[in-house]
């Protein structure tokens, strides 16, 4: 085949170009008129894509196959949105049981389908996981006179279509709102939060005035304009619709290197391999949509200008409020200080706007999770594969466990397994792990400013005045020109548009650029970046890139200072009606007195849930006690908890796990210390053995996510003992009988009073108190003979100076036992005087452990005893003759002999 450009022969070349500098030259040359052709039929079959793209019906870039189950069309209040079930690909299954996710794409100017544009996407993760999916996308054209609380109320109906599909499950949809999408989501959640599950914003703005000086001044758009009278400008224009190409030129807008230079030169200097690529983005990036004129209107003033979303300012027609303080889904918000179109101010503000604590945030009980990705830019959030195969995995395998935090505001990290010291306790490629933040610790992202609310707020009242007067004195005429005709051929025309249309089979002068362009491909020649004049493009492309920058960054500091200087004028402040201090700022939205009634009877109801439950409650209890110390908590701990539970209780609900651990956290919140002093009474009924594997249960969680901090270490001590303190003393077996009759005395059946309640200081660790019993009987057994039954009289509480030590009670219980051996006798069992007090579970099982091993043993456990003749029996109580079990007995007073008996001294007793 004859080379499109002529090429000298190969022989000649030493001759001509002894230094191969011509040869670089001409490579350099015939390649860069290759890439240009190649590069005008991509864009050629950019524009082609464009015009079939745009004459579809029902227009998406959806990588996935879906049906439509819904029409919004169809709704009491249609809208041009719809419910599409995604359908798996080959090779993946979902489990109808699990729990469904739904992802809602922004309406922002491009069409629907970012949410599932490629396998590693949002939706392709959440397949890949077995959960059904679900996507709702809207059409290019809104119905007439649909506002924006038809499409809340729409994507309500949507939610409530999808719990119906899946019965079986009773995990609510986790919704997933990109950008745009992310409020309205906010929006319904706030208004019906009841068909809601986790919810996931990712890079969606909900607090509109705020943001850091020098970086992103998006935010300064609606004051270089003067207000919103602009919007209803362009909407008259268009006879009633907005052209969603002004909002994709304002993103453009912000970073024209890219747009002019950056984004175009990638495509030339990689053409061979770009091109596929760059056509698949386009399809999305050029396919426009249009807005109803209400619509654009209602989110110019109340959200973009206004700001009054956050500040729960907004009414609905019907007279409800919008206070996403209402949303009762944990929310988990994704943003990235790379992104310059909603950076983490905007995405984190209305935390603070709404609340002044982490106090307000419990006692409202809501759970707020934020992750601040480094660098990623806006489309990164949630186009990016790499963003997709890392933070929206972990978000998607961890949405359980982020459903069951408790309420409180927390910040994720999420790190790579290989790079981490306990890599080897980590199932996957990324651990997420989450730490508990403050509100004043949140500041660092949000940086506000009051006098920045101040100007904002003038902004506003400028914009409705600005407003007002083009609705009075120009709008009746811009109305009255405006045509259908004229509004369809103001769209065909926009830059944005334009461009596509262009550059396309319907502009004549493409029409050899197919065949050019094929010719290249067949005898392709590029060249290596070992080219001088290669490397020197390169070169000359970074230099105008970075030119484009400077640039930006001049404009964007110069709208800036006139932003503040204009707007921060008091003159101006006043003039709009900001001189006073009472709407200069922002204010936090206050409470309803049913609001605050709530938090009060609810206080009141888990302070009566304090001592009530039983030994679910102690290890759930405990668990978040232990984890409250350590610096950062992961999903490992959770699913060891979980599936013990799931082993403990098989029919047990995430619903109902959920419920208790969030009523155990608040538990521990009202009152830590009289929470965790109650774990020995929900264990009352608990024998040792079910207490032991209580302890080693919880120790088997702990141990999920490896070696415990110091302060959470210290915390588990804590736990381990008051379950020792729970657990009652384990019965010993009497000495086996040798067959020698005569020689020892068989120990006769105590008499035992009701105890009264022990101090928990009194007690003695369960372990040392068998040890002593161990060593009791063992001493007896050489001697041959045991000690007589005492009689019990009452004793009075102990105090906690009359407690002694485990290590002090053994040694003398060693030394009582020689004693015993070496004088063979021991002394009568005093008469009980009097009946004591009934004694409290707690407190018997607390005496039990602290009572002489000796004595622990069960009355129906011990060999009736023989009394000695000419020994007077010791006068009991009616029951003295009963057996009685070892957790409800009382320890002896101590005898009068020299000799003294095993067991603790008591400051009562000596009295």
């Amino acid at each position: 085949m004859k080379s499109l450009i002529p090429t000298p022969p190969a022989a000649a070349l030493p001759f001509l170009d002894p230094l191969g500098f011509g040869r670089a030259a001409f490579d350099y040359w015939r390649d860069t008129i290759e890439r240009s052709m190649l590069y005008l039929d991509v864009m050629r079959q950019r524009g082609n894509q464009y015009l079939e793209h745009i004459e579809k019906t029902k227009p998406n870039v959806l990588g996935f196959e879906a049906e439509i189950l819904l029409d919004g069309k169809t709704l009491p209040r249609p809208v041009n949105y719809e419910l599409l079930r995604v359908l798996p690909p080959a090779g993946v299954e979902t489990d109808p049981q699990m729990r469904p996710f739904v992802v809602v794409d922004p309406r922002a100017g491009h069409g629907p389908g970012i949410g599932g544009f490629k396998p590693d996407s949002e939706i392709g993760v959440a397949l890949r996981a077995g959960h059904p999916c679900y996507f709702i996308g809207f059409l290019p054209y809104p119905v007439e006179d649909q506002t924006v609380e038809d499409v809340v109320e729409a994507e309500v109906a949507f939610l409530r279509h999808v719990i119906d599909c899946h019965p079986e499950t009773a995990e609510k949809p986790m919704v997933v709102g990109n950008c745009q999408a992310g409020w309205q989501i906010m929006m319904a959640a706030a208004l019906e939060p009841h068909v809601f599950g986790p919810i996931l914003i990712a890079g969606a703005p909900l607090s509109y005035w705020a943001g850091e000086r020098g970086h992103a001044p998006m935010r300064y758009t609606g004051g270089m304009t003067g207000g919103s009278w602009v919007t209803a400008l362009l909407c008259d224009l268009g006879n009633g619709l907005f052209d969603g190409a002004w909002l994709v030129q304002n993103f453009e807008r912000l970073n024209p290197a890219n747009t002019w230079w950056a984004k175009q030169y990638r495509l030339y200097a990689s053409v061979d391999t770009e091109a596929q690529r760059y056509l698949e983005f386009e399809r999305w990036w050029g396919g426009h949509v249009v807005l109803g004129g209400q619509e654009i209107q209602y989110i110019a003033d109340n959200l973009f200008i206004g700001n009054r979303l956050s500040t729960a300012q907004m009414v609905t027609s019907d007279g409800r409020r919008i206070d996403l303080r209402n949303v009762r889904s944990p929310v988990v918000v994704f943003c990235s200080r790379g992104d310059d179109i909603t950076p983490p101010p905007q995405a984190l503000g209305w935390i603070r706007d709404l609340y002044e604590g982490t106090d307000d945030i419990l006692a409202n009980e809501q759970t707020i999770v934020y992750c601040v990705h480094d660098t990623t830019g806006h489309l990164g959030i949630f186009v990016s594969g790499s963003v997709s195969r890392k933070e929206h995995a972990e978000f998607t395998a961890n949405m359980d466990y982020i459903d069951v935090l408790p309420p409180g505001l927390y910040e994720t990290t999420v790190s790579r397994a290989e790079e981490r010291d306990d890599a080897e306790l980590i199932e996957r490629d990324y651990l997420l792990e989450f730490q508990t933040r403050s509100v004043e610790e949140l500041d660092r992202d949000i940086q506000h400013r009051p006098d920045d609310d101040t100007r904002f707020a003038t902004v506003a009242r400028i914009s409705e005045i600005n407003l007002g007067l083009y609705r009075f004195f120009l709008q009746p005429w811009i109305q009255a020109l405006a045509t259908p005709e004229s509004a369809k051929w103001m769209r065909r025309m926009h830059p944005n548009r334009f461009g596509y249309r262009l550059l396309s089979d319907r502009n004549p002068l493409m029409v050899p650029v197919p065949v050019l362009a094929d010719m290249v491909r067949r005898d392709r020649h590029p060249v290596g970046g070992d080219n001088v004049f290669r490397s020197l493009e390169g070169i000359v492309s970074d230099q105008l890139t970075r030119g484009l920058n400077a640039w930006r960054d001049l404009r964007d500091r110069s709208i800036e200072r006139v932003f503040l200087d204009f707007y921060g004028q008091p003159m101006l402040q006043a003039l709009v009606g900001l001189g006073g201090d009472a709407h200069a700022h922002r204010r936090r939205p206050g409470a309803e007195p049913e609001h605050r009634r709530f938090i009060q009877q609810r206080r009141e109801e888990v302070h009566a849930q304090v001592a009530k439950g039983g030994s679910h409650e102690a290890v759930m209890r405990s668990v978040i006690h232990v984890l409250g110390g350590a610096p950062a908590t992961d999903e490992r701990n959770f699913k060891r908890l979980r599936a013990s539970r799931a082993e403990l209780e098989p029919g047990i609900q995430l619903a109902d796990f959920k419920h208790l651990m969030r009523e155990q956290f608040f538990i521990l919140t009202q009152d830590r210390e009289a929470a965790l002093e109650a774990i020995p009474t929900l264990l009352a009924d608990q024998s040792a053995e079910e207490i032991d594997g209580h302890l080693a249960h919880i120790e088997h969680v702990l141990a999920a996510s490896g070696e415990l901090s110091d302060h959470a270490a210290q915390r588990f001590e804590r736990i381990k003992a008051l379950f020792l303190r729970a657990r009652p003393a384990l019965p010993v077996l009497p000495p086996a009988d040798d067959g020698r009759e005569g020689e020892g005395k068989a120990a006769e059946p105590q008499a035992a009073t009701p105890e009264a309640p022990a101090t928990p200081a009194a007690t003695v660790s369960t372990a040392d108190t068998g040890e002593r019993a161990d060593k009791a009987s063992a001493a007896d057994e050489e001697k041959g003979e045991v000690a007589e039954p005492q009689a019990t009289t009452p004793e009075a509480p102990a105090t906690p100076e009359a407690t002694v030590s485990t290590a002090d009670t053994g040694e003398r219980a060693d030394k009582a036992s020689t004693a015993d051996e070496e004088k063979g006798e021991v002394a009568e069992p005093p008469a009980v005087t009097s009946p004591a007090s009934p004694a409290t579970p707690e407190a018997d099982a607390s005496s039990e452990i602290d009572k002489p091993a000796s004595e622990a043993l069960s009355a129906s456990e011990k060999a009736p005893e023989v009394t000695p003749p000419g020994e007077a029996k010791a006068t009991a109580t009616p029951d003295a003759s009963k057996p009685k079990p070892a957790t409800r007995r009382k320890p002896a007073t101590p005898r009068k002999s020299s000799t003294p008996r095993r067991r603790t001294t008591r400051r009562s007793d000596k009295s």
